[in-house]
């Protein structure tokens, strides 16, 4: 388990072996040397950060542009539309800061798997991308309207072949100004699986979340802006018994608060939602339900965790059970966003 100083002293682990597990920006970001802008709008969260050369080697990301856009539910229309009408909003942002225009040539990328729910966030997102290369090439399209081509590349597993070759292949062909990667990531938090969408055009480095990482796509392997856009549909096994741990701090402290609160006995125990609560246990009270595991950091219980499931090869990528419905949710929210933020016509 990485290093313990004393067989007595569990609080000074050291953490070189752990990696989060993590494609987010806004998980990364551990110091207040990198300003992060927010703002709520209809109650999703937006963030934008914009990384030096300098802020980016302090946690090892790429320099450019990030923004993250955080909402509750997509199974409600009203939702899926605020959250689509947010996400084309920033997308065109992001096209603008890259000095894209709206005659410049596109083409989407759908990565992932398709027979593999939780991975097939590009594939499906890409079908119900507007097209219109191949209305271009034989002419009379409506004005107002992109040149828009989209492919599904697959997996090196089914292929045989790296997707940034492929990708490489097809800007050669038919020569497109930028493209746009679609992406499921990982997340290092149970609250953001299928609840946060993250754009950049720093690229992409697909199945890193997963440690199953490919060759980047990016403006430094294709020679063209690369707009990465991606969403966390899994977390890991360490990742959802930490969160949990945090969990049972959050409920403990709010029962000792609200141990008199007589309203509290009105309401279903499986209703009462404790995270809504600013209590928090004091290190004395940690320590009294948690023992020498309550005297560790939060870094530290995920690097135990982590020596614990690996080993025994329990340390599994999660998604949801309702993953089905709320990828197809999710995609629709992705294409509808692609396609009004690309194609002007759609905007009015």
């Amino acid at each position: 388990m990485g290093k313990i100083v004393n067989g007595d002293n569990m609080n000074k682990i050291d953490l070189k072996n752990y990696q989060l597990r993590t494609d987010l920006i806004v998980e990364t970001i551990t110091t207040d040397k990198i300003k992060n802008k927010e703002q709520i709008v209809d109650n999703i969260k937006i963030s934008e950060v914009s990384l030096t050369e300098e802020e980016a080697k302090l946690i090892n990301k790429k320099k450019g542009n990030y923004i993250t856009i955080e909402f509750d539910d997509v199974s409600d229309i009203d939702n899926k539309k605020k959250v689509e009408s947010i996400f084309a909003s920033n997308l065109k942002q992001l096209l603008k800061k890259n000095n894209i225009t709206e005659d410049d040539k596109c083409l989407i990328v759908g990565l992932g798997n398709e027979k593999s729910t939780p991975d097939s966030l590009g594939p499906r997102t890409i079908d119900n991308i507007l097209v219109t290369n191949h209305l271009f090439e034989i002419g009379g399209i409506e004005e107002g309207f992109r040149c828009v081509a989209a492919i599904n590349p697959g997996v090196m597993g089914t292929t045989g072949i790296e997707t940034s070759t492929i990708i490489k292949s097809l800007i050669e062909g038919i020569k497109p100004d930028f493209v746009i990667a679609i992406d499921a990531l990982a997340a290092s938090s149970i609250s953001r699986v299928n609840k946060t969408i993250q754009l950049t055009d720093t690229g992409i480095h697909p199945g890193s979340g997963v440690t199953n990482s490919r060759k980047e796509i990016s403006f430094e392997t294709m020679n063209i802006p690369v707009i990465a856009i991606g969403i966390p549909t899994v977390v890991d096994a360490v990742t959802i018994v930490s969160d949990t741990i945090g969990y049972i701090s959050k409920h403990f402290a709010y029962h000792i608060k609200n141990i008199d609160n007589k309203t509290n006995r009105l309401i279903p125990r499986n209703r009462i939602n404790y995270l809504n609560s600013d209590s928090n246990i004091t290190k004395e009270e940690k320590n009294i339900l948690m023992g020498e595991i309550g005297k560790l950091t939060d870094n530290e219980i995920k690097e135990l965790l982590f020596d614990v499931l690996t080993p025994i090869g329990s340390n599994l990528m999660v998604t949801p059970k309702e993953v089905d419905f709320v990828i197809n949710d999710l995609s629709l929210v992705l294409s509808g966003g692609i396609n009004k933020s690309l194609h002007k016509k759609l905007m009015n």
